[in-house]
């Protein structure tokens, strides 16, 4: 027996005073109706309506049911639209963490439309490039780069970053444009020490990956800087294009081997398992999707 159903229906049949008025209301037929609130007088052991051709009437016990039982159903109907209510319109605490220069970058133009869209949700966000543990830090979301690697985490792909090796218009004028990836050798190099291994760089010559090991005079931890660098002439970098994408849209930078670096690196957003989303985490994420999908270019 579906007890709500059958609560929901005894109560109906009393407000209508009929089995037949109760049926038409809930869309079934009124033998159903009569058979919902049997059971439920069999489940509970005592006859809630005293039934004649006529009419129906409450009993005592029924009538002692119907207060009782009206008042839960009607504190489940609003729970039910408060839940309805906040769906739509989401509120409270969000904490997320995101690594410092692609936070500060391009997270933050999103959650500044995101804060706009939804002025009730408070946003409380870490940059850091320091893996922040979920569970112990209390964070409902995480921004990542690269494929998840703990399996007590959920991840949701978001979009995708694209590797790029670049250089000034003026530097490649006075020491020559790269033909080949060897040629990187003959260069100063600027690195991002935010790779994994930032001296050794990987391209893909056809079905041939090539990897060259090339250590830079001028080495920063942000890659934000490797493109300030490059820019004023200093070398070429091999960076995200979520960073350095803009430069080459404006001709400040050029972009090198194009067909030789088609590395993808996913963006993810990282929640804790085991844990109910709350709806302002999920509309975040939904949000976040939505703007950076696979398609997504990064200089506009």
């Amino acid at each position: 027996m579906d007890r709500l159903t059958a609560d929901r229906m005894f109560v109906q049949v009393v407000r209508t005073g009929s089995f037949s008025a109760a049926a038409a209301q809930a869309g079934v037929s009124p033998g159903q109706a009569s058979k919902l609130v049997s059971r439920l007088e069999t489940h509970l052991r005592i006859r809630l309506l005293t039934r004649t051709t006529r009419a129906i009437s409450l009993t005592p016990e029924g009538e002692a049911y119907l207060v009782r039982i009206t008042a839960i159903l009607d504190q489940m109907d609003e729970l039910d639209d408060s839940l309805r209510d906040a769906a739509a319109n989401p509120s409270g605490l969000l904490r997320l963490t995101a690594p410092l220069t692609f936070g500060t970058v391009q997270l933050m133009p999103a959650l500044n439309d995101f804060a706009r869209a939804h002025p009730a949700v408070t946003l409380q966000v870490d940059f850091t490039d320091n893996i922040v543990s979920l569970a112990e830090q209390g964070v409902d979301l995480a921004i990542r780069a690269g494929p998840l690697r703990d399996s007590a985490l959920i991840g949701r792909k978001l979009g995708v970053m694209r590797i790029q090796i670049v250089a000034a218009p003026d530097y490649l004028a006075a020491r020559g444009t790269p033909q080949q990836p060897g040629d990187l050798h003959d260069h100063d190099i600027v690195t991002d020490l935010n790779f994994a291994q930032p001296d050794e760089w990987q391209l893909m010559d056809g079905t041939r990956r090539v990897t060259l090991t090339l250590p830079g005079r001028l080495r920063f931890s942000n890659a934000e800087a490797c493109v300030s660098a490059t820019i004023a002439g200093l070398g070429i970098t091999r960076v995200p294009d979520f960073i350095s994408a803009p430069a080459v849209r404006d001709g400040r930078l050029a972009q090198l081997f194009p067909a030789m670096t088609p590395q993808q690196i996913p963006i993810m957003a990282i929640t804790p398992t085991g844990r109910h989303m709350p709806t302002r985490v999920r509309l975040l994420v939904d949000f976040l999707r939505d703007r950076w999908g696979p398609d997504h270019k990064w200089d506009d």
